[in-house]
Formats: structure tokens, sequence, C-alpha cells
């Protein structure tokens, strides 16, 4: 972790951040979405997402004009000038579950979150106006939520319970198939599945006890790095997939639909049940 970055400041930022793109989501209008396919009938952009994506950059922009900045609509900026060894890079998914947005289901937010120079995710926010849900975290500071302006930290699954599974299907048509036939042996050892369409939020309600693990493949950084971090710092057992930065040109296609990401139970990730957990394809 570089030593010349806070996550505490880091998530004053992103909280700031996350809040100015969830504000454009508050303001959805039917008539005015502008929705168009990104090449799937399932992968879509609204004109939302990129006044989303906007907004949040403008904040990063003031408060750390010399970061890093990923998103998922407006790709990759490097900023040039002066900067210190320890350079921040942040990832953005600035309407993280599109197609609930535009279909009025309420599960969809704006995902923040920030690395250090050696790729340490050190803070982020998934912010869910429709929910009127905040989840945030920052690196050793723990997870939070504010619920309608309640707010408690999170601990992850009551494991008292049955286990309750959340995934989701991946838009790459074969990639969704290999997923329906893993679909019986990811549900062994649980009593039923859930798919809500934004990993973002699937990884924070798994942090917030709703469900008791998030498993899926193919999906992108932006998608994950602030739910990920969320669910790590409620003492969630944690897997990212192991790809390439987007710095360095990122994970081919073939690869990122291959990696999977999960969020449960430590005992899950054991040889034997994690192999089957994760799917004979990974």
């Amino acid at each position: 972790m570089s030593s010349t970055v806070s996550p505490g400041a880091l998530l004053h930022v992103a909280r700031h951040a996350a809040a100015a793109g969830a504000e454009v989501l508050s303001r959805r209008d039917p008539a005015a979405l502008g929705a168009t396919s990104k090449g799937s009938d399932s992968d879509w952009v609204t004109a939302y997402d990129i006044a989303a994506e906007r907004a949040v950059r403008s904040v990063l922009a003031d408060s750390r004009p010399h970061d890093i900045v990923t998103g998922e609509e407006l790709g990759t900026t490097v900023p040039s000038g002066r900067h210190d060894g320890g350079r921040v890079r942040w990832s953005i998914d600035p309407l993280d579950g599109t197609t609930n947005f535009i279909r009025n289901i309420v599960y969809y937010g704006t995902s923040v979150a920030a690395a250090g120079a050696d790729g340490t995710w050190l803070a982020g926010v998934v912010h869910a106006p429709a929910l009127r849900r905040i989840y945030w975290a920052s690196r050793g500071g723990g997870a939070w939520l504010s619920d309608g302006g309640s707010v408690r930290r999170l601990a992850g699954p009551d494991a008292g319970r049955g286990r309750l599974l959340a995934t989701g299907f991946s838009y790459d048509a074969g990639t969704r198939a290999r997923q329906a036939d893993d679909l019986g042996a990811l549900l062994d050892g649980f009593g039923d599945v859930r798919s809500l369409g934004s990993a973002a939020l699937d990884l924070c309600m798994v942090a917030d006890g709703t469900f008791d693990a998030f498993v899926e493949r193919g999906l992108h950084e932006h998608d994950i790095a602030a739910g990920a971090l969320v669910a790590e710092e409620a003492g969630v057992a944690v897997r990212r997939p192991d790809l390439r930065s987007v710095l360095d040109g990122g994970p081919t296609e073939s690869e990122r639909l291959a990696a999977v990401t999960f969020a449960g139970p430590a005992d899950l990730l054991g040889p034997a049940t994690g192999a089957t957990l994760l799917g004979r394809h990974s």
C-alpha cells in the first residue's frame, strides 16, 4: 500500500463522487433515457450512464486532478503534469445495473473505487439512489451502510441461516450457456438463488448479510472494484479475477469471460467445495 495516500481521505472523495453520479440517476426520466445497445440484447448504455460518469469525473478532477481515472463509458484518462510516485487510480461504473435502470427496477447505482500505486484497493462506494442506500469501505476502516439515513457497520452473512446464492449471467451467449450448465452445481449447499442484475450491489448485499455468497463469471473491473472492497472489509472472503490492469492493456475478452469473482464463506473457497462453486470452466 502506498504510504503517500490515506484510505480515509480517498473515501471522502469517493463518497462525494459517487453521490454526484447517483444524483444524476435520481433524476431518471423515461422520456430521456436515450438507450442504445452496445451489441447485445442485454448490454445497454443510456444518456444517464454518460452524464453520471461525467459528474463523477468532475468531482475527481476538482479534488484530485493528477489521478488516473478509468470509467466504463469514457475510458482511461492519465493526466499530464507533476504527481507523486503514489498516484491513485479510480475505477468508475457510473450506472451499474443499466438494464434495471431502463426498466425502472430499483437495483442500480453508481460505483466508485480508488486503488493505490501498487494496485491495492483503498476506498470504495456504491450509491444506490432508488434503494436509498449508500455502501462504503476504506482499507482497514471497515464496511458501512447508510440505509435511509440509518448507519450501521457491516459484518457479512449470518452463518446460522440457510444459504442464499446471488449470481448473474454474461451477455456472451456461449459463456451464458456454460453458466446455465453449471447452475445445478453452484446451488449445491444453497437453498435458493437470486439474480438482481447489479454485481456491485450483489457484493454489497453479501456484506450486509442479505445474500450468503455471490459468484459470477466475466465481470469487468469497474463492476466489482468498490463492492468487493465493501465485502472484504465486512469480513467476507473475496476472490477477484487475477487479470491484467487496464493500464497494461487489460485482459482479452476471452480472459475476462473465463474469470470468476466470488464473495462468501471462506469454507466455500477450499480445494474441494471451491472447485465446484467456481465452476468447471474456471
